[in-house]
């Protein structure tokens, strides 16, 4: 049965490797996990030895990351996990990958707009959801454009937020805390038996995710097999920086104070006041800029998504039509949805009046769970991989070994994340709401695999081409500009 595509495709060779390392990086927003992330675990967990929780789920993770990077360099589509789950696992499981990535990746970007307005809130003034608009209207503008023009404007943040971090490691480090406890207290292994560590081990998994976002610029990228080394890489420097961090963190105020100082604010712009009130001042600013610019990588990412489901007629058509049939800058329909549905649930938090602190927790703590089932998905669909998918002089270690590591200890850190699941959302313990998000990704996993059963009955040709990726160089064929 003959695929039936929608005859348009991204541009071709446009992004770069080193755009791939600065997208991936980016949408973890250092700067952001930093000042928010660290902190608000030492305070609600109190876990010492933070820096070594972050050592541990940066290995689980990275062997996740394995997989299904292995995957998205062969499949190189831009719904990655769609792709992926379709070529191990049957289209079924792809569509249900598919509408789980959509969810997930969605839910991660709305929730920064309430980061977004509630930071911009308290550090200008003004109403958080004013900001919000303000925000999402600047990432709607970028989302229509080239990512490219999109990519040089994160590089730029990402580059400044890296260079604040790294500033903060040396106050922290360069002035201990006197009787505070061994500096090396954060690496202890005794330290791990404390209460709370899973708590903190679901808070680490929210740190990282992002990284996966290089595996959805595999139409794009002028070398696909980049996104291996941006995505593995990707994990292994954001987890290193994250512990580390945290490590001069401890340090700076004394391991057994730092819960107590976190809890009670000015972590971390005490510790970079050290270096002068210009520093704090630049924290702050490019704290604002490091949020948009996430967010701004992952509506790049939906968009792709929203495009490249929509070309196979998976999702509604129209969402990919182009009006030359030939090559598009960027996903303009799939972006602009995306941004008339943040606007939306923007609008509704703003009406009812909640707490956009509320809308963050909730939502992010929603996508860092969906992102890890489907990386715990793509290593399954890794080691159900076809031999002609992964080569003739494929490797254990990437189709095997770890896919296989990977699954082991991802369960463990998904029984972990979803059983602690009100230390991300600040729910009381043992409430009931926490249980909403597994709930929710369960009901979305089980409609993908039903639409996914019923295209294959009703409408085989579009089930023949899901997961099928870019279509032939000779139906859309590349932009060609000459000079003489």
């Amino acid at each position: 049965m003959r695929s039936t595509h929608v005859p348009v495709a991204l541009q071709r060779g446009t992004v770069t490797s080193l755009g791939l390392r600065v997208v991936g990086a980016a949408a973890s927003a250092p700067l952001v996990v930093l000042v928010g992330g660290i902190v608000t675990t030492f305070a609600a967990t109190g876990v010492v030895a933070l820096p070594l929780v972050f050592v541990a789920v940066t290995v689980v993770v990275g062997l996740l990351a394995v997989g299904y990077a292995a995957m998205a360099v062969r499949v190189g589509h831009p719904a990655a996990y769609y792709g992926i789950l379709t070529a191990g696992l049957g289209r079924r499981w792809g569509v249900a990958g598919g509408l789980v990535a959509l969810l997930a990746y969605n839910a991660i970007q709305i929730s920064l707009y309430g980061l977004l307005g509630s930071v911009a809130a308290a550090a200008v003034s003004g109403v958080w959801w004013v900001w919000a608009l303000v925000a999402l209207v600047v990432v709607g503008w970028l989302g229509v454009h080239t990512i490219v023009t999109s990519t040089r404007v994160v590089a730029a943040v990402l580059l400044l937020s890296l260079l604040v971090v790294a500033l903060f490691v040396v106050a922290g480090l360069g002035e201990p805390a006197a009787g505070g406890g061994s500096p090396w207290a954060g690496f202890s292994v005794a330290q791990l038996t404390v209460g709370g560590v899973g708590g903190a081990c679901a808070l680490c998994v929210a740190a990282l995710m992002g990284f996966d976002v290089p595996g959805s610029l595999g139409e794009e990228a002028t070398d696909r097999g980049a996104i291996y080394r941006a995505t593995v890489g990707g994990v292994l420097l954001l987890g290193g920086v994250y512990a580390v961090a945290s490590w001069a963190m401890g340090v700076a105020v004394g391991p057994r104070a730092v819960a107590a100082v976190a809890a009670d604010g000015g972590l971390p712009f005490s510790v970079l006041g050290r270096l002068g009130g210009w520093l704090v001042v630049l924290a702050e600013v490019l704290l604002i800029a490091a949020i948009v610019t996430s967010m701004l990588v992952f509506h790049h990412t939906v968009a792709r998504y929203v495009f490249a489901m929509s070309r196979e007629q998976v999702l509604p058509g129209r969402l990919a039509q182009s009006s030359t049939g030939r090559q598009v800058a960027a996903p303009r329909e799939a972006s602009l949805a995306q941004s008339i549905l943040a606007a939306v649930v923007v609008g509704a938090f703003a009406v009812a009046g909640l707490d956009p602190l509320v809308m963050f927790a909730w939502l992010s703590a929603l996508g860092a769970m969906g992102l890890l089932c489907l990386l715990l998905a793509a290593s399954v669909a890794a080691l159900s991989a076809p031999q002609a998918l992964r080569g003739e002089r494929w490797s254990w270690w990437q189709w095997r070994i770890a896919p296989t590591l990977g699954v082991l200890g991802g369960l463990g850190v998904l029984a972990v994340m979803v059983v602690n699941a009100d230390s991300l959302l600040g729910a009381a313990p043992g409430s009931l709401y926490p249980l909403l998000l597994p709930a929710a990704l369960t009901v979305t996993a089980l409609m993908g695999a039903a639409w996914g059963a019923r295209l294959q009955r009703s409408r085989p040709d579009i089930s023949a081409g899901i997961g099928q990726g870019q279509p032939r160089r000779n139906e859309v064929p590349d932009n060609i500009s000459e000079s003489i």
